[in-house]
């Protein structure tokens, strides 16, 4: 069964320097499909958002659990790369950074890189160099200016992304995708670009997949697994997100895998 309803959106007034936000207000279109609940056995909970930019329409399954923020984990590599950038932690995407020598549990960690390859590597290390270069106070700026879910970075400057204070939901997780292919998020469209750039996965027939996968504990009981990102297909863009939870095996590339499956039953892969 498929339910139609309408979600109200509200995108508030943001100001941050020259960069200036207006606020709008957007009934779109809800599917609220259920069916997509195959896709989703054997885990404890979880959730699928995409919105069709050409309908104007947002197909969900659960979307009580769309709504519920949870730790981002590595999804936020695509919000530090763009403060980052824009405060001069980071040059460009090109940026080497040396590896500490330190021995971490994925081989590819395990040498200096660029944040190119950061992000697509998810390597960790890099990504809480970049944040300690940003700083707390930079930091909190960017985040509030976004707004980034609920805005905490309480947990510490390296570590409040991974299963610690920050949270947000896989609806809000679409929609600043959605102002980040706009050129609506509070950052030059320089560094926007760089960032829409490294986080392309395919591009082939005509279709460009882009996204970020993240993994890791709820209280070091459950383990998350997300997958956010985006499609474009001819003149159209389909914004997605994915989560996850299991007491084990819920992880980033789990979410991906689901993302491609639903993606393809509605015609988009």
């Amino acid at each position: 069964m498929v339910i139609v309803k309408r979600w109200l959106l509200v995108l508030m007034m943001v100001t941050l320097g020259s960069f200036s936000l207006m606020t709008t207000t957007n009934a779109a279109t809800v599917a609220v499909r259920e069916d997509f609940g195959k896709y989703f056995e054997g885990f404890t909970s979880g959730t699928f958002v995409v919105y069709d930019e050409s309908k104007d329409q947002y197909s969900v399954f659960n979307e009580q659990q769309s709504e519920t923020r949870l730790t981002p984990c590595s999804t936020f590599k695509i919000y530090n790369s763009l403060i980052a950038l824009e405060t001069g932690a980071a040059s460009d995407e090109n940026m080497v950074l040396s590896w500490d020598g330190q021995q971490r549990f994925l081989p590819v960690w395990n040498q200096d890189h660029t944040m190119a390859s950061g992000i697509k590597n998810s390597v960790v290390w890099y990504y809480q160099a970049l944040a300690s270069r940003i700083g707390p106070e930079h930091m909190q700026k960017y985040i509030d200016a976004i707004p980034y879910g609920n805005r905490d970075i309480s947990g510490g400057i390296t570590q409040f992304w991974l299963r610690s204070s920050l949270t947000i939901s896989a609806k809000e997780q679409v929609e600043l995708l959605r102002r980040l292919y706009h050129d609506q998020l509070p950052f030059s469209a320089r560094n926007m670009a760089i960032v829409r750039k490294i986080i392309i996965q395919s591009d082939e027939n005509g279709i460009v997949f882009s996204g970020k996968t993240g993994a890791g504990s709820i209280e070091g009981v459950y383990s998350i697994g997300w997958f956010v990102g985006v499609v474009e297909k001819g003149n159209n863009r389909y914004y997605f997100a994915t989560n996850i939870e299991a007491v084990n095996g819920a992880t980033g590339v789990k979410a991906r895998d689901i993302s491609r499956e639903i993606l393809k039953s509605l015609g988009v892969l």
